[in-house]
């Protein structure tokens, strides 16, 4: 359940970001230890720019470690699995596919930008997993199998799990995959 932000969760956005937040229309995630994680932001700001990222990662350490995930080359790993010819690239496709459009339909409802941008590259593309996390922190594990995934991966690579990232989230083992075939370096 998405709710709008209080005072102290917006001052405790603003820290992390080391900005005021914009456009914040309601905390989407909170983390295990009580930290607001991921905000829902309005399509558009306040002052008319278009701000098409509809859920926001601000969680430092979910960051940092989406920021090391990426430097491991995680969105290589899954782009290839996306355009792979197999079963699974079919799978990856479709469901990669219907994300995009949940996001669309999502922010849409708030207010239509007229584009058909979602983020993080959907549906071709792996290119951002901030969008990713937080998308699938918003939306819970069963949106976004990369979303899932990279959540997945943060908690293991930067030990997460039960403060920044539900201790109940899937873990590596139960989506079949490891740290060393996700990226360089990761295991």
């Amino acid at each position: 359940m998405h709710t709008p932000p209080t005072d102290e969760q917006l001052a405790i956005v603003a820290e992390q970001l080391g900005r005021t937040p914009r456009g914040v229309l309601a905390i989407a995630y909170t983390t295990p230890d009580n930290q607001p994680a991921v905000v829902k932001t309005a399509p558009k700001l306040g002052d008319g720019t278009p701000f098409p990222t509809l859920y926001y990662l601000t969680d430092p350490r979910l960051t940092a470690e989406a920021s090391r995930l990426e430097v491991a080359q995680v969105m290589k790993w899954m782009e290839a699995r996306l355009n792979a010819d197999s079963d699974e690239g079919e799978d990856l496709r479709a469901d990669y596919l219907a994300a995009h459009e949940h996001f669309l339909a999502e922010r849409n409802a708030i207010e239509d930008l007229g584009t058909d941008f979602s983020g993080g590259g959907m549906p071709e593309r792996v290119k951002c997993l901030h969008v990713l996390i937080a998308y699938a922190l918003a939306e819970g594990p069963d949106r976004v199998r990369f979303g899932t995934e990279a959540v997945a991966l943060a908690a293991e690579h930067g030990d997460l799990r039960g403060t920044a990232i539900p201790a109940d989230w899937p873990t590596l083992d139960d989506l079949g995959i490891t740290l060393a075939e996700a990226g360089e370096g990761l295991a």
